[in-house]
């Protein structure tokens, strides 16, 4: 599932096509959304939250969620069913195996963006106030939340966790605030990171946890199937502490 970092290399190629202001002259796919009415409307913007990558008109958003296999082509497409593909004038946009929905009226009116960890709005006080608000949820499930960390993903999580030392079994209320503070920073911190390693192609080599079998302390690495979620958490018992 792409991660917040991704999608903003999304929102980013998108915007050097310059389309803002261009009219859509076809749409077409398998998506249920009513295509017809997208048909001639002038495009406002290219924007992101999160995980979602929304194209703005000038009374309602495409949103697209790119879910666990989702992906995209600019201006060529892949030999497969497409879902949501907008052709304009000197360039087209291709969407697969993803969601599409459309958000009716202005696009603030949907979104807080100070939950966004990689929006210029980001509000570390809310997230923690929102994490007091849980402190039987684990740590691991409470970094997924999107509710409170928008853009993180499982990936994000692993790290994290091992940058800051918690075990993933760790429950938000008992970690001391010095550490819930460290987590909400590395959060952030992290999901920089990961952009600027993604558009370089080297963010697999700067994994330290996630999908290894050593820790780079050489301890054995546990995976897990953990929380709610159920999503794969890769962690060291020796390097990362149990708060109880």
């Amino acid at each position: 599932m792409p991660e917040g970092p991704s999608i903003i290399i999304l929102r980013e190629l998108a915007q050097e096509l310059k389309l803002e202001g261009k009219k859509v002259i076809s749409a077409e796919g398998n998506t249920k959304i009513d295509l017809e009415r997208l048909k001639g409307q002038k495009l406002v913007a290219f924007k992101s939250w999160g995980k979602h990558f929304l194209i703005c008109f000038q009374d309602f958003t495409i949103r697209i969620h790119l879910l666990m296999f989702g992906s995209y082509r600019f201006n060529e497409r892949k030999d497969s069913p497409v879902r949501l593909r907008l052709s304009f004038k000197g360039a087209e946009l291709n969407f697969y195996t993803c969601s599409v929905k459309l958000l009716e009226g202005n696009i603030e009116d949907h979104y807080n963006w100070g939950g966004d960890i990689m929006s210029d709005e980001w509000d570390a006080k809310a997230a923690a106030k929102k994490l007091k608000s849980i402190p039987d949820t684990l740590v691991c499930d409470a970094l997924l939340d999107q509710d409170i960390f928008a853009g993180v993903g499982n990936i994000i999580k692993n790290e994290v966790l091992y940058r800051v030392a918690v075990d993933p079994h760790s429950k938000v209320g008992d970690l001391p605030p010095a550490k819930t503070k460290q987590l909400i920073k590395e959060a952030q911190q992290y999901s920089f990171d990961f952009l600027k390693w993604k558009k370089e192609n080297t963010l697999k080599s700067h994994w330290l946890i996630h999908t290894k079998k050593k820790c780079p302390e050489e301890h054995t690495v546990h995976k897990a199937y953990l929380g709610n979620t159920k999503r794969r958490s890769f962690f060291s018992t020796k390097c990362q502490n149990l708060y109880e």
